[in-house]
């Protein structure tokens, strides 16, 4: 063996070290900045304000119905705490089958949290999945006209004021939400309701709960709202 060949070997052996160090100290060198450059992204990104256009509408179209409004905080453009609250309102004629109508109006509240599910979170446009927690407490009017007590022949008109109930109930959502322009949103929730816990009073079964809608059909709901970033 000759000198040249342990030299050659010390100096491809420090080559090589020189390598990795450089190649380590890019890859630290990317992370740290991959780092830097999410941090520049605020946790705290303002705010939204939403009206449900998908409730007023129905208020206006059919005897029962919400208007709601929303308080949403942005954080990270990932996590979105939110405040849902409503007036929900049914003046029911007499129903078909049973002939009662019915009359409610009281408020109802949410409270929950969605996540966007986006890979890339800061565009304005979401997709989020979420949940909520609601309750309502509420006073009902019921009235059966017309009843005439088969033995007797004398009125037997039946009819309840001022029913206390309440409702406690879950939902399960998922939306989209889509920038239109500049502060400007459009958006839209498919819901699963639960119903946890509640107070019919002395009906038995109500027929319509501000929020939640009518017991037994709305165990799934939609919104379509407007919202504007602040």
């Amino acid at each position: 063996m000759t000198l040249q060949q342990p030299i050659y070997n010390s100096i491809s052996r420090l080559v090589l070290s020189l390598l990795l160090l450089l190649v380590c100290s890019v890859e630290a060198g990317a992370q740290r900045f991959l780092k830097l450059e999410q941090d520049t992204i605020p946790l705290f990104r303002g705010f939204a304000v939403s009206f449900d256009l998908a409730g007023a509408a129905q208020m206006q179209l059919s005897d029962y119905g919400q208007y709601e409004g929303a308080l949403r905080l942005n954080l990270h453009d990932q996590y979105f705490p939110i405040v849902e609250m409503g007036i929900g309102r049914a003046n029911h004629g007499e129903d078909v089958v049973t002939k009662l109508s019915y009359k409610t109006t009281a408020p109802y509240f949410r409270i929950g949290a969605d996540v966007n599910i986006m890979n890339k979170k800061h565009t304005g446009n979401r997709v989020f999945a979420g949940l909520r927690y609601a309750f309502t407490s509420y006073k009902v009017d019921v009235n059966h006209p017309g009843l005439q007590d088969p033995v007797w022949g004398w009125d037997a008109t039946f009819g309840m004021s001022d029913v206390q109930c309440s409702m406690h109930w879950a939902e399960v959502v998922f939306g989209l939400d889509a920038k239109v322009y500049g502060p400007l949103h459009l958006g839209w929730s498919g819901r699963y309701r639960m119903r946890i816990s509640h107070n019919d009073g002395d009906l038995g079964k109500t027929w319509y709960v501000p929020g939640f809608g009518i017991q037994d059909s709305s165990a799934l709901g939609y919104t379509f709202y407007v919202s504007v970033d602040i």
